[in-house]
């Protein structure tokens, strides 16, 4: 049975968190099978040599990789990696344990191919994350942390909240994302406003150390705010921005559900923002651009657009176990059909600099 006539009986028939987590569950097994995951991974993990990036000193053996949201609780890395992603960024973690918000809260829209959530960083908090994180892999992968701040923790005290964090998870990561941007926790996108997130993006930098630290942003942000953010980034000495989250935006969508909404319908707004701080700041910061993102043309043009690694998630859902691998099997024969050794050189061809 192929993945597509599987999605279309079954896992859209069946409510989608609890799929979720059936699938969590399957991949945290696979991750502690030594076999199994070591198979996988020579089959499924991208190997070309074309595909190699470089990003804030840390080494990707692809620019295509998984964005936090999926493995919230640290518990299936080895097993994302073996199926080809060329990072994992786990998360959103938050310093203390939370159970997230009610149920329902993950909706699927078939028709658009797009997500609803408001799941509200549901996870075991920063300590359980870190245990697993300790665990040896037993197949090579680039890990990101995205952290958030713990909802019960006031505003006014989010420094301290992203700080504790950062303390636990940083020397864990090969690079550490701040979440200021989520629509699902109350007050949370206040702190994308720069007098805010000066301090607090100051204050983790200082305990994240060498743990390149980046910032993710909203896409409905308005454009002078974009600018602001940038600049704010490139002046802290961040490593990057990851942009962008989920949106608020119902346009082109039927569904009045809350939360925020991720694939296909963000596609464009994704795109704008990150030729946006490409212009702005892209010879300064690395930019990870993630909304979207479902098949290699999209990756293709990210990558000319100014990105250095893409990311993907509702992509995921719609196109099955396989996703990941055969993008990166594209995207290699791509760059060989346009006589480019490398992902730099297609940088290069699009003017980048760096």
């Amino acid at each position: 049975m192929s993945y597509r006539m599987l999605f279309t009986w079954v896992l859209r028939r069946t409510d989608a968190e609890k799929i979720h987590h059936l699938t969590i569950r399957l991949l945290a097994t696979l991750s502690v099978l030594p076999v199994v995951k070591r198979i996988l991974h020579a089959w499924l993990a991208p190997r070309d040599e074309s595909l190699r990036v470089r990003a804030f000193g840390v080494h990707f053996p692809s620019p295509f990789g998984l964005a936090a949201g999926f493995d919230k609780n640290a518990e299936c890395v080895p097993a994302l990696a073996a199926l080809g992603f060329g990072h994992v960024e786990v998360g959103t973690i938050t310093a203390h344990a939370q159970p997230g918000n009610a149920r329902p809260r993950l909706f699927r829209l078939v028709p658009d191919h797009a997500i609803i959530n408001r799941m509200g960083f549901n996870n075991e908090g920063a300590k359980a994350a870190a245990r697993r994180l300790k665990r040896v892999r037993g197949v090579p992968v680039v890990v990101g942390v995205n952290i958030g701040k713990t909802k019960v923790v006031p505003e006014e005290e989010a420094a301290r909240d992203y700080v504790a964090s950062a303390k636990i998870l940083s020397g864990l990561a090969d690079y550490l994302v701040v979440n200021v941007s989520s629509p699902n926790t109350p007050g949370l996108r206040n702190l994308q406003a720069v007098d805010l997130l000066r301090p607090l993006l100051t204050e983790v930098k200082t305990v994240a150390g060498r743990t390149p630290l980046l910032v993710k942003i909203a896409p409905d942000l308005a454009d002078e705010d974009i600018d602001e953010l940038a600049e704010l980034a490139a002046e802290l000495g961040l490593a990057g921005i990851i942009a962008t989250n989920t949106t608020i935006s119902r346009a082109g969508v039927s569904s009045t559900e809350t939360g925020g909404l991720s694939g296909r319908p963000l596609k464009d707004r994704s795109l704008d923002v990150l030729r946006r701080l490409h212009a702005k700041v892209g010879d300064r910061l690395v930019i990870v651009s993630v909304g979207g993102v479902e098949d290699v043309d999209d990756v293709w043009e990210r990558l000319l657009a100014g990105a250095t690694l893409v990311q993907g998630y509702t992509g995921l859902i719609y196109g099955g176990p396989l996703w990941a691998s055969t993008i990166n099997r594209q995207l290699s024969r791509r760059l060989k059909r346009h006589g480019l050794s490398s992902v730099s050189d297609l940088h290069a061809r699009a003017g980048r600099v760096g």
